[in-house]
């Protein structure tokens, strides 16, 4: 497959044309415009290589993401930045392609992290070397399948996030964690201000917490860890327990958007922004709806106001705002970036892509 990829990029580059890079599509949604022709990745699949003693997995971009995680189950480990999915069964997005698969390369390429991030960090962390195929249909290989094999500037991270703008990501190897030995989940009752309060008076203690969310007056935080460690920090700090099954389904509708604030989101076809801010920022003075993740650092805003008033309120705090989902992405899906930064962005890409194969105009108009 990888002659019969080369052979298409090289083609696509000679005739200046644009080639779309898609697994599974449950992320289609997601950038600025989505032009070109379909270059699908789902037959470059398979686990490459795992091995649970060093806690590293390599697979093909291909690869069902479900399978990856069944495989890394059945091993008592996971993917810790738990990616979102989107369009896994059960989902109620409207907007949800029934059939769609998320797959490995997928995850990477939007560098997105689920609700565990707040504690074991963002999938970017987690790469530890990818091999690329770039806009000459060149394989290159970066980083290794060990910590210490990250040196100088590590464009296998870079990838990460990228959503498939430099470049085909074939394969990658990534950092996995065992699974918590015991979870619990607490649910309290807190207005927003004091919601973000107590998440950052609780980030200075020692407790074992791996993911929070706050919505509609309801503060529901995840506790992971050792049985003894889980059991002290629920008796140490109370509220309502949720049964394990409501918790999964609970956490699992956080993730992957299909939790009652996203559905309705979605359904009343609301623009959803994702703001990242310092996490003890007060609640932000902007019209609609908010969920906050994270400890207070993501705040979902689902709101029709004008994007210079979210992007300024935003800016105010010292953050950065995506419009994530729906609205007029003429307004700019991405936070603009500096003059210095847009140089290195454009420079990356020259680099990587220099004929524009790769998902023109993805990230960026006219990229």
């Amino acid at each position: 497959m990888l002659a019969q990829l080369s052979d298409t990029i090289r083609a696509a580059a000679a005739a200046r044309q644009c080639l779309r890079l898609r697994g599974g599509g449950t992320k289609d949604f997601y950038g600025q415009s989505l032009e070109g022709e379909i270059l699908d990745l789902r037959g470059h699949a398979g686990i490459l290589d795992y091995d649970p003693g060093e806690l590293v997995v390599s697979a093909r971009c291909g690869t069902p993401l479900a399978e990856l995680e069944a495989v890394l189950r059945g091993e008592g480990q996971m993917l810790a930045f738990e990616p979102p999915y989107f369009a896994a069964p059960g989902a109620a997005l409207a907007t949800a392609v029934p059939t769609a698969v998320p797959t490995f390369g997928g995850a990477i390429a939007a560098g997105l992290s689920g609700p565990r991030r707040q504690a074991a960090g963002a999938l970017r962390d987690f790469v530890l070397g990818a091999t690329l195929m770039n806009g000459a249909g060149e394989v290159l290989r970066f980083g290794g399948q060990v910590m210490k094999n990250v040196a100088g500037y590590d464009v296998s991270r870079l990838l990460a996030g990228s959503l498939g703008t430099l470049g085909v990501i074939l394969e990658a190897s990534l950092k996995t964690l065992p699974l918590p030995v015991a979870e619990a989940s607490l649910r309290f009752e807190l207005p927003e201000e004091r919601a973000i309060t107590t998440l950052n008076h609780w980030a200075a203690r020692p407790l074992p917490i791996s993911a929070s969310a706050w919505s509609g007056g309801s503060l529901a935080i995840r506790l992971s860890g050792a049985a003894a460690a889980v059991s002290a920090a629920c008796d140490r700090l109370g509220g309502e327990r949720l049964a394990d099954v409501e918790a999964a389904q609970f956490w699992r509708g956080l993730r992957d958007h299909s939790e009652p604030f996203f559905a309705s989101c979605s359904a009343q076809q609301v623009p959803l922004w994702r703001l990242s801010v310092p996490s003890n920022t007060p609640p932000l003075a902007l019209s609609g709806a908010c969920l906050i993740e994270w400890g207070g650092a993501l705040r979902w805003l689902a709101s029709r106001a004008d994007p210079r008033t979210v992007r300024g309120a935003v800016a105010r705090a010292g953050g950065h705002a995506t419009l994530f989902r729906g609205g007029d992405k003429l307004a700019g899906v991405f936070q603009p970036l500096a003059p210095a930064l847009e140089k290195i962005h454009r420079n990356l890409k020259a680099e990587f892509d220099p004929q524009g194969v790769f998902n023109r105009g993805r990230m960026y108009p006219g990229w």
